[in-house]
């Protein structure tokens, strides 16, 4: 059973970088597509980055588009998500997803994931 792992997460000045890793076991990532996720607090789950099956395609959210990249280590099965340029309205608990629904207009960043890791904090001071 696919089991997701997220790390990365810490304090960070507005302007700076942190990479959020997300970690797959039990069966490789390309056979989902993975979503990157996060809530600030009192406010509603946003969808950031995703990526289908294998990498084909991506998407992201017109917020971070230019500043977030969505990638992944095929050797550690491992989905990364590279923020850059943060701001503290980037300030969230991250969380990746797999998605096993076939999307062949490409990922989704709505929701309908059907596996989630436990997320990971990110602050970013102004």
């Amino acid at each position: 059973q696919l089991q997701l792992v997220e790390s990365g997460g810490g304090l960070v000045q507005a302007g700076g970088s942190l990479r959020l890793s997300c970690v797959g076991s039990g069966k490789s990532l390309d056979y989902y597509n993975i979503g990157w996720f996060r809530q600030a607090p009192g406010q509603e789950r946003e969808g950031v980055s995703c990526r289908t099956t294998f990498g084909r395609t991506t998407n992201s959210a017109d917020s971070v588009k230019g500043r977030f990249t969505i990638s992944k280590d095929n050797i550690t099965n491992t989905v990364y998500l590279q923020m850059n340029s943060l701001t503290p309205e980037d300030t969230g608990v991250y969380y990746c997803a797999a998605d096993w629904i076939p999307r062949p207009n490409g990922c989704v960043l709505e929701g309908g994931y059907q596996r989630w890791g436990q997320g990971t904090q990110v602050t970013v001071s102004s």
